[in-house]
Order: structure tokens, then sequence, then C-alpha cells
């Protein structure tokens, strides 16, 4: 003690004053490592109970929020949730199965999620139904009209994630990742004049569908140029300026993978069945009858499992500059037992009449042209679009498909899996904007849906942003992908 009291007074100071620089040093380490940590990193993976098997496109969100994702192929996700939400309710549910709830910030990610069966009684719901409909066409029937009351009645916008992916059977060839700002004035108004979509940010882009994308270019010929009578086999890749490609395979991705497309076309089945000749319009039931299967469970709800099957009428899309007509619907719908609202529609549009039969016989080998995966959350008791999977075959390459022309099996079935791409849009939203104010600000700037776009990487936007988490075999072929892409470039 005697030899502190001993010290000069200035090296006192300077100890004092080294102590508090320690101290706010210190201070600053804990600050930064907390801000670091302002959002919480979610992941694992999920499976059935019983059978270990992994369970897609289930749900994992923070209840009463629009934060939230969907499980992989592999049952996997990953989740980016802001800490201000660490005491809410995480809520992990798939349909058919009972849901987990745990507190966000109690969940273990170390501990793989199991989901138990949950089914309910068809004969009790039914019993109890009367004078309810108890039959899958009435059913639908009377989702359709309560979809005025289900459906979001004032404007709003949702931002979500887009993964763009295009691959024939060998490889991926274009993959771009964006993010995405969805406006629309209410399920009321028409989706061609009050529906916009804007992208907002790139995520990744690579493309190399330049190098067997002949039909694209062809196609843009024939509908762009004045007497064209050229024959597609006598097209050569050689030839053909890549400016002049790249514009085609634009026009052509604009025409059939186009994000105005997907929102504002008859596909987009809920949101647009009360447009003009909408698939689930006035004579739904002349092209789709519907059957009642059974009735499931999804987070304590009971939900009607409707099954989806062809009418006496063919369905169509009436895509302009290509024959999407012909088709018969067969799938499922998932309805709320309660109120009726859709919750999930699985569908698909195979090939059914002569003409169409032949086409996607002789050009993509398969009758299947168009599937569909969209499902709905509830959010201040109306229903949003949550997830939507797209997926239809795109003719790259036409060849000679003569019937004289002499070809070995092998190298046939070789170009029938290079002539076409399997296209995949996967739309994942993930906030849910209700203010007017914020609505007015956003419609006052120059919006754009064009993905096809290269934009800069921007890090800082998607530090904490949620996106789809690939799958094992989809993060290989990514990879694969990036290489080759780099190689080209060079």
């Amino acid at each position: 003690m005697a030899k502190i009291i001993n010290q000069p007074l200035n090296i006192l100071i300077m100890k004092h004053i080294f102590k508090k620089q320690i101290l706010g040093i210190f201070i600053l380490f804990i600050g930064t490592s907390v801000w670091s940590q302002s959002e919480i990193e979610i992941k694992n993976k999920i499976s059935d109970f019983m059978t270990y098997m992994p369970i897609e496109n289930a749900s994992i969100y923070v209840k009463n929020t629009t934060i939230g994702t969907i499980s992989n192929t592999d049952g996997k996700f990953v989740l980016i949730v802001p800490k201000k939400y660490i005491n809410d309710t995480l809520v992990i549910s798939s349909i058919g199965y009972k849901s987990v709830k745990t507190v966000v910030g109690e969940f273990d990610n170390n501990i793989e999620v199991f989901l138990d069966e949950d089914v309910a009684s068809l004969d009790e719901v039914i019993l109890v139904a009367n004078p309810r409909p108890t039959t899958g066409n009435d059913i639908v029937k009377r989702a359709i009209e309560e979809l005025e009351e289900n459906m979001p009645n004032e404007p709003y916008l949702q931002k979500g994630f887009v993964r763009h992916k295009e691959r024939n059977n060998k490889q991926y060839k274009w993959l771009i990742e964006s993010a995405i700002t969805l406006y629309d004035s209410s399920y009321a108004s028409g989706a061609e004049d009050n529906l916009k979509i804007n992208v907002d940010e790139v995520r990744k882009s690579y493309d190399l569908r330049d190098v067997d994308s002949i039909f694209a270019y062809y196609s843009y010929l024939k509908y762009n140029t004045k007497n064209f009578n050229i024959k597609s086999k006598n097209i050569l890749r050689d030839t053909i300026k890549t400016s002049s490609l790249i514009k085609a395979i634009k026009w052509n991705d604009e025409r059939i993978n186009g994000l105005e497309n997907l929102f504002k076309g008859r596909i987009n089945l809920v949101r647009n069945a009360n447009q003009n000749q909408a698939l689930l319009g006035s004579k739904i039931l002349d092209k789709h009858q519907f059957t009642l299967d059974t009735v499931l469970v999804d987070d304590g709800r009971k939900l009607y499992k409707i099954k989806i099957s062809e009418g006496k009428d063919y369905v169509g899309l009436n895509t302009k500059g290509i024959y999407n007509e012909g088709y018969h619907a067969q799938g499922w719908m998932y309805i709320y037992w309660d109120n009726y609202a859709f919750k999930k529609i699985e569908y698909e549009l195979v090939a059914a009449s002569e003409a169409q039969k032949r086409r996607s016989k002789s050009l993509f080998n398969s009758k299947i042209n168009h599937k569909l995966i969209i499902t709905f959350m509830e959010y201040n008791d109306k229903m949003y679009p949550n997830y939507i999977y797209y997926e239809t075959p795109k003719l790259v390459k036409i060849g000679d498909r003569s019937s004289d022309k002499k070809t070995d099996e092998k190298t046939l079935i070789s170009e029938k899996e290079e002539q076409y791409y399997y296209t995949i849009q996967e739309i994942l939203f993930t906030e849910i904007i209700e203010d007017p104010e914020i609505i007015s600000q956003s419609l006052q700037k120059d919006w754009s849906d064009d993905i096809f776009s290269s934009r800069p990487y921007n890090k800082q936007f998607w530090k904490n942003y949620n996106v789809l988490l690939e799958s094992e075999e989809e993060d290989k072929l990514i990879q694969d992908l990036t290489k080759r892409a780099t190689l080209f470039k060079q």
C-alpha cells in the first residue's frame, strides 16, 4: 500500500487512464459481439418420425410474423431471425404432421427435428359438416366463392427470393438468384394492370445457354422477321453473332419464363381466378373434376385433401407464340376446413390432345408440360402466397427429327437429352408490408421485372437475407456450373 501512496501523482493518473482505455476496449468488444449476433441463425433437418425420411417443403416460421422458410429435398433449412424475436414462438409444420413449437432462442441446431403424422377422421368431418359441402366439386367451388373474403383486399408489398435454374439431363446451364418485390393492389383488381414485380438485387448469375440455344434464335427470327423461310437445321451456331443470340435468348426467356407471365397468367391459379377464361373460373368443372380424398391436419387445423382430375374439356394457357393447349389437369388441392381458404395446390398439365401428345413426345419425351406448387400463409386473417415452384420444359435445339433419318439409339437418346432444358422457378416470400406510406413511396420508383439482366453483387444486402437452401445435389451442380462458367468466360 505504501508503494502506491508514494508514487508520483502523474503516474497514478496515467494508470487510471490506461485502465479506462482497457475497459473501453472491452466494452467495445462486447458491443461488437452483440451487434454481430443481432440475427439468430436457425438451421436443421426435418424428418418423418416413423420412416426417418426427410420432409420436403415443411414450413419453418416465427409465429405472428412473415419470417419463414421451407425445407429442401433433403429436409434441411436455414432461417435468419432478427434477435428481437428471440422470445417468440418458432413453428415447424407440414401438412399431415403434428407441428413442433419452441421459443426461438431455445431452438437447438444440433438436434434433428422429427414430425409425427396427424390425420383427421374423414367420416367424422363429413358427419359434422352437414349442411356443409361434402363432395370435392362442391368444396372447391365454395373455396373459390370465399376467395374474395380470404385473399387480401387492400394493397400490399411482398419481399421475396427467386431461384431460376435451367438444366438438361446432364448438367446445369443457367442459374440466377434474385431478391424481388411484388406489389398487388388487391385480389378484386385485375392482375394485368394492378400487379407489379421489381427485381431488387441479384445474388448469383451463371449463364452457359448460348452454347446450345439455337431454337431461341430460330424462334426469334420466325416471329420477328417478315417472309421468314429458313429451316432450323440450316442454322449453325458458328454463323450467329453472340450479341444476336443473346438478344434472342432474352426474348425467349421473357415469353416463357418471365416473372410477369408467372404472376399475371393463367398458371397463377388462385390469384387470377377472377379473370376471364381463368382455369379456376366459372367453367372450372368443364376442365376439372375434384374428389375428396381425406382430411389432414396442418398446425392443428383440419384440411380437405382433394384430388384433381381431368374434365370434359382440355386445359390451355393461351401463351402467345407457343402451342400451350390440349392438356388435362391432375394433382391435389389442400383447403382449410374452417374457412375454405386454399393452403396448398399441386397442379400438373399433361398432354392430352393428339396434337399436344405428338408435340410433347417429339420435343420433350414427356407428357407433363407444366408443374406448379403453390402454398399460402395466413397473415392478419388473409392468405398470401408463401412459396411457388414452377417447372416447364423449354426447347433449345430442334435438330433433324425426320422419320427417314438413320440414327442409332445411343445417339438418339443423347440428342434428346440435350434438346430441351428443364426450367424451374422457385420463389420464397419472406416479408409482407401493408403500410400505405411505404407502399406509396415504393411505387414512385422505377420497376423492372427483368430477372435475366446481370447486376452487381451487393454483399451487405445478402448478408442476412433469407434464401432457399440448396439441396446437396443442387450444390454440387452449382459448383460445377460455377467452374464451367469461369472457364467459358476465359
